[in-house]
């Protein structure tokens, strides 16, 4: 077992100043989120907007439907979707690909669009309607909430990226016009003291998309590879989320800035609640590298590719018995 830091590197960033009129304001905040990207590609975020009330709407939602009989669980199972929304049974992951499977369970969603939606005739990567579980009536109402109001943090900040590269705060807006999105909500059962050596809650693994925001319940669990420290906790910090970077914005700055490794061990003796939102960005838009990210002596380091190609490309890569896309 590697060893752990018993407390956080993660940098704590006030987003108050991206909702600010003024320019210098909006700039102290994208420097700040520059300098986490530079780094480890994960940060702490507080005063971000999202109401506290939504937020506990969302873990009370949550514990309901994981607390529902499986039987009504599995009548919303991601193998009833066509584009991979629904629950996913305890044990349907293997991260690290080790032989023990992750010890979690996990219900998808995204943005809600009719199978005549010509993106969905299209069978665009990820796009389709909902399931919902007819046994929690105010289930679907928090979380559709939920989803507008992460998406719009999601492209603030993707804003606040493009004004640390150097490039104008709407650089990132074709890529945030009609995007994949997905929230997914995670339920980690409690560990034994002595697990096997190789079960994890969520094995070892990079996000595939843009940006990802995680809200964590008052249980630890979140651990990041630090280069050169090792495993760091990411503990559960009071009115604020954590934010890390994906691998399409690792590509896009030619590994100026960190896609990270992470994990979850669940260490904290109870069941833990966890919901990550992935902003991954419009299908069609074609990702390669940024202006001032790439120099004759360090040139580019990845063939441009459309964010569907990338997003297939993982699919392909973590396929074990069916498509296994999500962390």
């Amino acid at each position: 077992m590697a060893r752990i830091f018993p407390i956080s590197a993660l940098p704590l960033i006030d987003l108050g100043g991206l909702r600010s009129s003024d320019r210098a304001k909006r700039d102290s905040v994208a420097d700040q989120i520059g300098l986490a990207c530079c780094d480890k590609g994960f940060f702490y975020i507080e005063n971000h907007g999202v109401p506290q009330s939504l937020i506990e709407a969302v873990f009370r939602e949550s514990r309901n439907f994981f607390a529902l009989p499986v039987a009504e669980q599995l009548e919303v199972g991601r193998d009833r979707s066509f584009c991979n929304r629904g629950f996913e049974p305890l044990g349907g992951q293997d991260l690290e690909q080790t032989g023990v499977p992750d010890v979690k369970e996990a219900f998808d969603l995204g943005a809600e669009l009719a199978e005549d939606d010509p993106r969905v005739v299209a069978r665009k990567v990820n796009h389709g309607p909902n399931q919902w579980p007819s046994g929690l009536p105010t289930f679907r109402r928090v979380m559709e909430g939920y989803f507008d109001v992460m998406l719009e943090l999601t492209m603030r900040l993707m804003g606040a990226v493009a004004t640390s590269l150097g490039l104008a705060e709407d650089h990132f807006a074709s890529f945030c016009t009609e995007p994949v999105a997905l929230l997914r909500l995670l339920h980690y059962p409690t560990q034994p003291a002595k697990p096997h050596p190789r079960e994890k809650g969520c094995g070892a693994h990079t996000d595939w998309g843009a940006l990802t925001v995680l809200l964590q319940d008052d249980a630890a669990g979140l651990q990041i590879k630090d280069p050169v420290h090792g495993w760091l906790h990411a503990p559960p910090r009071p009115g604020s989320f954590v934010v890390n970077l994906g691998d399409l914005i690792a590509r896009w700055t030619n590994d100026r800035y960190h896609s990270t490794q992470h994990r979850v061990i669940n260490v904290s003796g109870r069941a833990r609640f966890f919901v990550p939102f992935f902003l991954d960005g419009n299908p069609d838009h074609l990702i390669s590298c940024l202006p001032g990210c790439s120099t004759p002596d360090n040139p580019a380091r990845y063939r441009p590719v459309t964010v569907a190609e990338h997003t297939n490309e993982m699919h392909r890569l973590t396929m074990v018995g069916g498509p296994r896309e999500r962390r």
